[in-house]
This record gives C-alpha cells, sequence and structure tokens, in this order.
C-alpha cells in the first residue's frame, strides 16, 4: 500500500459538499487539504449544457448507475437512483435548481438537535454569503459570492397558463421562492451562468485548485475509514482507497470529513465498522462503533408525474418532433445559450397545501412542457405538459444497507415509497389538485386531457394506487446520517457534525438532515457545507 501523504483534513467525495470544503479550508494557507473523489474531472461537455441531464444520468462517466429494490408502495417496481459520479457530484447532473426551502425546516432542525444555530434567521446568513444573485444584494440574497443564482432564459405559454390556472385554484403567483415562505407559483431560478450550468467545481473547486495547500485525487474509490483504538475510544486516522491500479493511504492530521453523499456516506460508515451492529457482523466486518442509525431515517420526494394531452400549444414533444426542429434548437443555444437546450429539467414550480389544515405547503410541483413514457425514453409524438407533484414531507422512512463486505458492491437502497397511510393519502390529494388546477378556466384553450394516471382512477385507494403506478424520485435523498441530540437512539452525529463515538471524523452533506427540506436538496447541501466550514475552523483555531 503507497502512502498518499499526511494532511490535515481529507475530504472524501468531491461533491457539492466536497468541493465547498476544500475552498473554504484550505483559504488557511497553513492547513492542507487533501480531496479524494470517485469520478472524473468535469470536463465532459454535456455537463454544462443544461439539457444534458439525459446524457449524464444513466452515464457511468457521471453517475453512480444505483438502483432501488423493488418497492411494494411502487407495485413492486425498482428505480433508477443518479448520483453524481464526478467533480460537482450531483450539482453536475441535477435539476439545477436553487431552493432553500420553508424557514420552519431549519427551526425543526435546531428544535431536535437542541442546537438554536441551525434555526433559519441563523443559517440565512450562510446561503447569501455564497450567492451572486442576478437580482443584486436584500435582506433574502446575497451578490459577489461563487454560487450564481439567475432567471431561467426562455418561457412557454402552455406554463404561462398553468401558473395562471394555479392561481384561479387559490395558489398565487410568485416572484421569488427563496425568502423563507415559498408559496405559490412561478418560474424556477436556477444555477446557472448565462445558459450554461454553474455547478459546484467550476464555482467552488477550481478557484482553490491553484492553491499549493489543496491536492485533488480523482478515480480514487474510498474503501474505508483507518480507525485506531485510542485511549478514550476510537479515532479515525485516515482512509485507504484505490486509484490509478495502485492502493493508497492517506492520513489525517485533525479530521477526516465524509461528503459522500446521502447513499455513498452511510455505506463508507458501514464498511469501515461505523453503523448497525447486527449488520456488520452478518457481513463479516468487526464493529468499531455500534451505531444503529447509519443508513437509517432515509427520506426523498417521490414525485407523481402526470401528463395531459394538450391542442394548440408550443411544446417540447412538437419542437423536436423533426431534424428541422432539432437543427433550430441547436443553432439558438449555439448562438445565442437559450432555447429549450437552456432548459432546467423543470421550470415552473408550484408550492401548495394538500389540506387547508397544513400550515405551510406540503406539495411541490415541476411543470415541464414536455412528456415520456419515462426518463431516459424518447418525447412523446403528441402535444403534452407534465405537472409532477411531490410530498414536500413524507412520513416514509427507508434506509440504505451494505449488501456485503466488497466496498464495490453497491448497496441495498430501499425507500419504502408510499408506506404510510398518511403518505398514500396525500398522494391522492395531490392528484385530486393537479386536476382541479387543470380544469381551470386559464387552460382551457389547450383542451388538456389526463393521459397519465388516466381518468379512470376516481376514488383516494385508486389515486393511492395509481401514484404508485407512476411515483418516481426526484432525486432528493437525504438524512441518513442525521444529527440529533444524545438521547436520539437514530442519531449518527451531534448539531457540530461529528460522528457519535468516533473522534476526528465528521460527515458533511445531505445525509445529516434530520428532516428533507421543503424543496430541493442541492442548495440547503451547500448551506450545510459552508456551516460546518465555520465549525471545523473554530475547533481548530
Amino acid at each position: 500500500m503507497e502512502s498518499a501523504g499526511e494532511y490535515d483534513y481529507i475530504i472524501v467525495g468531491g461533491g457539492t459538499a466536497g468541493c465547498v470544503l476544500a475552498n473554504r479550508l484550505t483559504r488557511d494557507q497553513n492547513a492542507t487539504v487533501l480531496l479524494i473523489e470517485a469520478g472524473g474531472k468535469d470536463d465532459y461537455v454535456w455537463i454544462h449544457i443544461p439539457v444534458g441531464y439525459l446524457h449524464c444520468i444513466g452515464n457511468p462517466r457521471t453517475d453512480w448507475m444505483y438502483h432501488t429494490e423493488a418497492d411494494a408502495g411502487l407495485n413492486g417496481r425498482s428505480l433508477i437512483y443518479p448520483r453524481g459520479k464526478v467533480l460537482g457530484g450531483s450539482s453536475s447532473i441535477n435539476g439545477m435548481i436553487y431552493m432553500r426551502g420553508q424557514s420552519g425546516d431549519y427551526d425543526r432542525w435546531a428544535e431536535v438537535t437542541g442546537d438554536a444555530s441551525w434555526r433559519w434567521d441563523k443559517v440565512l446568513p450562510l446561503f447569501r454569503q455564497s450567492e451572486d444573485y442576478y437580482g443584486g444584494a436584500s435582506e433574502n440574497h446575497g451578490a459577489g459570492g461563487e454560487w450564481r443564482v439567475e432567471k431561467q432564459r426562455l418561457s412557454w405559454d402552455i406554463l404561462d397558463a398553468f401558473r395562471d390556472a394555479a392561481q384561479q385554484v387559490g395558489i398565487p403567483n410568485s416572484a421569488d421562492f427563496n425568502g423563507g415562505d415559498n408559496t405559490g407559483c412561478g418560474y424556477f431560478d436556477v444555477n446557472q451562468k448565462r445558459g450554461i450550468r454553474w455547478n459546484t467545481a467550476k464555482a467552488f473547486l477550481k478557484p482553490a485548485a491553484t492553491r499549493p495547500n489543496l491536492t485533488i485525487m480523482t478515480g480514487c474509490h474510498v474503501e474505508r475509514l483507518l480507525i485506531e483504538r485510542g485511549d478514550a475510544g476510537p479515532v479515525c486516522r485516515g482512509v485507504k482507497f484505490t486509484g490509478g491500479g495502485t492502493t493508497w493511504s492517506a492520513a489525517a492530521r485533525r479530521e477526516v470529513l465524509l461528503t459522500a453523499g446521502a447513499v455513498g456516506s452511510p455505506q463508507i460508515l458501514q464498511l469501515s465498522g461505523i453503523g448497525p451492529g447486527a449488520l456488520l457482523q452478518e457481513h463479516g466486518i468487526a464493529p468499531v462503533a455500534d451505531v444503529p442509525g447509519v443508513g437509517a431515517n432515509l427520506q426523498d420526494h417521490l414525485q407523481l408525474r402526470m401528463v395531459f394531452k394538450v391542442r394548440g400549444a408550443k411544446t417540447l414533444n412538437t419542437l423536436a418532433a423533426n431534424w428541422y426542429g432539432k437543427l433550430k434548437i441547436g443553432l439558438e443555444y449555439a448562438l445565442r445559450q437559450s432555447g429549450p437546450m437552456s432548459m432546467a429539467p423543470s421550470q415552473l414550480g408550484a408550492f401548495a397545501k394538500s389540506h387547508p389544515a397544513q400550515a405551510t405547503p406540503d406539495l411541490q410541483y415541476h411543470v415541464q412542457p414536455l412528456s415520456l413514457e419515462k426518463f431516459g425514453q424518447p418525447l412523446h409524438s403528441f402535444p403534452a405538459f407534465t405537472a409532477s407533484v411531490c410530498n414536500l414531507r413524507p412520513g416514509a422512512r427507508g434506509h440504505v444497507r451494505i449488501a456485503s463486505g466488497d466496498c464495490y458492491a453497491a448497496p441495498k437502497i430501499i425507500p419504502n415509497y408510499l408506506s404510510t397511510p398518511e403518505d398514500r393519502k396525500t398522494a391522492a390529494a395531490a392528484l385530486a389538485l393537479t386536476r382541479t388546477i387543470v380544469a381551470a378556466p386559464a387552460l382551457g384553450r389547450f383542451a388538456p386531457e389526463e393521459f397519465l394516471p388516466g381518468p379512470q382512477y376516481r376514488s383516494e385507494e385508486e389515486l393511492a394506487q395509481a401514484a404508485g403506478a407512476i411515483g418516481t424520485t426526484i432525486f432528493h435523498p437525504v438524512g441518513t446520517c442525521k444529527m440529533g441530540r444524545a438521547g436520539d437512539p437514530l442519531a449518527v452525529l451531534d448539531s457540530a457534525l461529528r460522528v457519535l463515538g468516533v473522534a476526528g471524523l465528521r460527515v458533511v452533506d445531505a445525509s445529516v438532515m434530520p428532516f428533507i427540506t421543503s424543496g430541493n436538496t442541492n442548495a440547503p447541501t451547500l448551506m450545510i457545507a459552508e456551516k460546518a466550514a465555520q465549525m471545523i475552523a473554530a475547533s481548530w483555531k
């Protein structure tokens, strides 16, 4: 085994959180940092063209290629479960939507951890400090930071009509979803710069890459953490990994920072002997710390994709139906970085309540001027739009568990979608609300006709069954290494993101969330990394 050297910090994973930490920690010229990434550089052209997510998801060059186990809530179906395997991580393949969630999400984190520093009013400055908002600095937004946030570069009549229909049924227009209350309907803000994807590798890692105290190793697969028995208990001293045909070890003088995401981080912990004792022993791994919560508490947003045929509307289905249309779309992007190739996967968003008793919206819509049977398949031959709706605060809890002691084997991902009566009830209400919006006068001129799941599903139970047939992940897994109070049996981390029972080790990514945020999860993950960088710097000041 070759030595890759000794560093103050070792960051495992070059995704959203890893890129932010690499940037922030190397600001201290006296601190040395090693960043290890299993994927390659973000030099694949389709990463940077917004519509290129179609070529990145399901591509082993940029995606871990995970699948869920067959899920009873989805009528026995298994889903693809994309996770970025490239510098920038999932920010290199995601939908580019900038969304913080509800202020109450963070107040709830503060309550369950007993740490008031996670409250909305405390984390808002962290969102602002990294932001470069197109509208300039304000009480809610920052300017001049690394993380560019822009308006989208196109609109669609069919989406404008959906927005007007939503307003007609009581969902107001919204110009900004990111002030702490995302109620309303409007076009999403996106992480782009002049029509080009803006990932965390560009925003944070590239400026830091020239610093002599940062070492970046790509194409390196972490096998396990190196843990020793200290006088006060286990201590993480470094990492064992492979790359370039060589097995390496690297030592950490201060801390190892696990930033491998909601699937990768619990997998690495379990392979290293940190996790549920019975699971580790089942796979021949000697337990270092019996932490039952590692891999538990998996939460995700299940989107229910309703498709409506329309008449007299311009949609991507018809625009891209022939070679001339495709050529026109390509030229528009080549000349102006606008048009359909600059599209985020979803353009229009809406946040609404499944029932008036909800204190804040518990449903999110992603509305698209296109339709297809499922991801990766061709667009339908008829004009249509898709209104996907998800339960923002699902009650279902799944888990991520190693399938063997082989570090190269994919873990078992079991989300347990629609496994609670409340989730099924909310799913039925979400489908019913979508029908109400589509039936509003503003969409009448396009004569929308439900194609999926189909008008034959009417009762609450039938709609819940339909949800299981059309539901798919919107790629927001979180919670598998949750932070919590000392008495929480499923807590993996304290509120400073330190692994309970193992010194010298923190987890910094979406897995730390005790509860999923009420919206897309990339921006909250970036904020978590900003906060972690401050806590780490303070502890070694």
